[in-house]
């Protein structure tokens, strides 16, 4: 398989890197299709492969306690999917699932171990962005315990705006579900905040960002701390 070029690198971890600490990495790359749905990892078992997506975007979720299973998370080409290896372990409690098909960068979890320890460069990158996925996880949930649904919505729109490729991008109803809750009726009232405001359009398990400048503003604070935070450790990784 031909040596993944850094020029042609989607994934603007990777893409940062300078190139000898990219070099330690690029013979393990794989590029891959990631299906809508498909499972990367899932809780308890042995993470296997770590993925850098290039356009797709997976959902981090939590084993559900009540029957409904929970996001705390949204990756894209910012970052990672597979974050326990970086941090020395080999599974974690978490599921995770690909909620917008696309392209990504899988290396096998050995690889990544491996390659880590011989780049200096390699392994600070990946540590500031365990930290600033860290503090995502952490505004998710305080965002989730005390803010109300539109302006939740609100704040995984323009995390998934972030990460999509246009204005234009699938957004399943099982994926609202899994970041505002199963109260259909309570997600039907914030969709149509939303669109009333004229800031999205919402048809056909398609969302259509119309006003960025709208939907920002029909959001709470924490949309704004967790990109800043990314913009100071990764150097504006946070998206658009």
């Amino acid at each position: 398989m031909p040596q993944v070029e850094q020029s042609a690198v989607g994934n603007r971890l990777l893409a940062a890197l300078p190139p000898d600490a990219f070099g330690a990495l690029a013979l393990a790359l794989q590029p891959v299709e990631l299906g809508l749905r498909q499972t990367l990892h899932e809780p308890g078992q042995p993470i296997q492969a770590v993925h850098f997506p290039e356009g797709s975007v997976v959902s981090l979720l939590v084993p559900p306690e009540d029957g409904h299973a929970q996001e705390i998370g949204v990756i894209g080409r910012e970052g990672l999917a597979g974050l326990p290896v970086v941090l020395g372990a080999d599974r974690t409690a978490t599921r995770a699932i690909v909620q917008m098909e696309g392209p990504a960068l899988r290396v096998q979890a050995a690889e990544l171990r491996a390659a880590s320890k011989r780049s200096a460069p390699l392994r600070a990158l990946l540590l500031r962005y365990a930290q600033a996925f860290h503090l995502l996880v952490r505004q998710t949930a305080a965002c989730n315990g005390h803010h109300p649904a539109a302006r939740r919505l609100a704040r995984w729109l323009l995390m998934l705006h972030d990460r999509a490729e246009g204005d234009e991008f699938p957004v399943m109803d099982e994926f609202i579900s899994l970041m505002l809750g199963p109260d259909w009726a309570g997600i039907s009232v914030a969709v149509g905040i939303l669109q009333r405001a004229g800031v999205i359009m919402y048809e056909h398990d398609r969302v259509t960002v119309l006003d960025r400048a709208g939907l920002e503003a029909a959001c709470c604070e924490c949309y704004s701390t967790v990109r800043q935070q990314y913009e100071h450790l990764l150097g504006g990784f946070a998206g658009k």
